[in-house]
């Protein structure tokens, strides 16, 4: 029987049973593809949102409660602002900004000092949880892999890969029973993790990576989970919006500029407003 076609995005999960340690693979194609579709981005600053897009992937495919998974590095450098949102149905979008010329490959050369933001927003929950803690590291994969051993008190290891066509993780993490296990495990495995180059992240498919990097482990294999990108127009959504605002701030905003323009930066779509359609914003027909 054929094995079933891996999605062309995807989180697919795994576990080396007989040492305590869980991981996951990321892929993204379409969907890495999706996110830099008209944005125009120079190579250092997709690098980095592609990176920062695999990561996000990963950490949501592995919340112990689904949610909203937001992340944001904002920063006083070139690089000013990476933000990727992601729902509980790995439904993923994102969006980076930068001024002036990039110079630099590391994450503090870019964004220079700045800090790491993350939103959980749970169903049943009053208001999302949120947490903010400094950057600390020089590349997207130190400042999660950091992150994810301080948020879950166990040790991690995370490897990133991003080009024009694709954006890939690599995740590790050691369970609180892997010494029980084998004393050594976490130590090897890790080491032999840190073999991987990115051509293998963003070529081979996950299980002939991980029997590539751990031939001598057993390796378990979960379903992957498709990553996608579907964020169509919701004229409706910024119509409410520019009525919160107010009739007369939007009719100031019409006068000065013959139009509203809203752009919506994390799904990339720009709404146009004409004074036809203010005026139905605000008193909209009656019917006799």
């Amino acid at each position: 029987m054929s094995k079933p076609k891996l999605p062309s995005s995807y989180v697919q999960r795994f576990m080396l049973e007989a040492l305590d340690i869980r991981g996951a693979v990321v892929r993204l194609d379409d969907v890495w593809q999706a996110l830099q579709q008209g944005r125009g981005y120079p190579p250092e600053l997709a690098r980095l949102l592609g990176e920062m897009s695999a990561v996000s992937a990963v950490i949501a495919g592995n919340l112990k409660q689904p949610g909203r998974l937001t992340f944001q590095i904002q920063g006083r450098g070139p690089v000013s602002l990476l933000v990727v949102d992601c729902t509980e149905e790995l439904n993923l979008r994102g969006y980076a900004k930068a001024e002036g010329a990039l110079h630099g490959s590391t994450l503090g050369e870019l964004v220079g000092d700045g800090r790491l933001q993350l939103s959980l927003d749970i169903a049943g929950l009053d208001q999302p949880y949120q947490s903010l803690v400094p950057l600390e590291g020089d590349s997207i994969a130190e400042v999660f892999s950091h992150y994810l051993a301080q948020s879950e008190q166990q040790p991690a290891g995370l490897w990133l890969a991003s080009n024009p066509i694709a954006s890939a993780a690599l995740f590790l993490q050691k369970l609180p029973g892997a010494d029980r296990r084998d004393v050594d495990g976490w130590d090897r495995v890790h080491h032999l993790a840190q073999t991987v180059k990115p051509e293998e992240l963003l070529g081979l498919p996950p299980e002939t990576l991980l029997g590539r990097l751990f031939a001598e482990e057993d390796v378990r294999l979960f379903e992957p989970r498709p990553v996608i990108h579907h964020w169509p127009p919701d004229r409706e959504k910024v119509s409410s919006m520019l009525q919160g605002l107010g009739e007369d701030e939007v009719r100031a905003v019409l006068q000065e500029h013959g139009e509203v323009v809203v752009h919506d930066d994390l799904s990339n779509h720009t709404y146009r407003f004409d004074r036809a359609d203010v005026d139905a914003l605000f008193h909209p027909p009656t019917l006799h």
